[in-house]
């Protein structure tokens, strides 16, 4: 008997939490356990009038982050010693491993842009920190996505993840379809409306709002009822627990204290 519906269904629909000019819409105690290896997710927009939030240097471990810039600039600087600005359209791919402490910001708004963390799995949770900076001209487009992470057609990011994830930024004209395609094992699969409304099946998103469909592979299609952008994630479900400390993610209690132990160790040479 052939299924009713062809294409998945939304299960969730997830309005964020405001923190100022910072919207965080996945952490592992909200919705992450849904989404993972997607453990956190912030949008931040940041318009002139609005102060600029400020983040010191603070550590990570067990987990990797990939910050996009929609609009604007930011500021980033490592314990590594790499320090830079990623502007308009960049990116920045820091894999933590066992620990790295950094900071940054955003600087003259207005500024949008994503900062999404990503659950390691245990060969590479406690690996040496690694980072990328991909300026907008070497990020693959392919048709209306642009390839942050991993591969979409027979586009492939230049980010080397050390996990089977998709991370795409789309925008769409006035109706136009979109059908979305998993790779045959990516169970796990969302998306984040900044701007537009979007209609999948009989179900609207709109602007604000992050999707999260429902955990099979098939496929998804929208169609955007006017000008829309958005980013989508898909990937196999994490099948770890997210054991977490204050600035980590880890899959076992031992591996968090390694983890720990290493920022402390990196807090002390540094000063910190």
């Amino acid at each position: 008997m052939q299924e009713k519906y062809l294409y998945r269904k939304i299960t969730t629909l997830i309005k964020g939490q405001n923190l100022g000019g910072i919207t965080r819409y996945i952490s592992p105690a909200y919705y992450g356990q849904l989404t993972k290896p997607f453990v956190f997710l912030d949008y931040v927009r940041i318009l002139p009038n609005q102060p600029l939030p400020k983040f010191g240097f603070h550590p990570h471990s067990g987990i990797a982050t990939l910050t996009f810039m929609l609009e604007g600039e930011s500021w980033y600087e490592e314990t590594s010693g790499k320090k830079g600005i990623l502007n308009e359209g960049d990116i920045e791919w820091m894999s933590s491993g066992g620990g790295v402490w950094h900071r940054g910001g955003p600087q003259s708004p207005p500024v949008r842009g994503f900062q999404l963390w990503i659950a390691l799995p245990p060969e590479q949770e406690s690996s040496p920190p690694r980072s990328q900076y991909i300026k907008k001209d070497d990020i693959p487009q392919e048709g209306s996505a642009t390839v942050l992470l991993g591969r979409y057609g027979s586009s492939h990011s230049p980010v080397q993840t050390p996990v089977d994830i998709n991370y795409l930024s789309v925008t769409l004209e006035k109706n136009q379809r979109w059908v979305y395609e998993p790779p045959a094992d990516h169970d796990v699969a969302w998306l984040l409306l900044y701007e537009g409304n979007l209609l999948v099946g009989e179900q609207y998103i709109k602007q604000g709002e992050l999707a999260v469909f429902e955990a099979n592979t098939k496929s998804i299609e929208l169609i955007a009822e006017q000008h829309a952008g958005f980013i989508f994630g898909s990937a196999p479900l994490h099948p770890y627990p997210l054991v977490t400390g204050d600035y980590s993610v880890h899959t076992s209690p031992q591996s968090l204290i390694e983890g720990e132990k290493k920022i402390a160790q990196i807090a002390q040479e540094f000063n910190l």
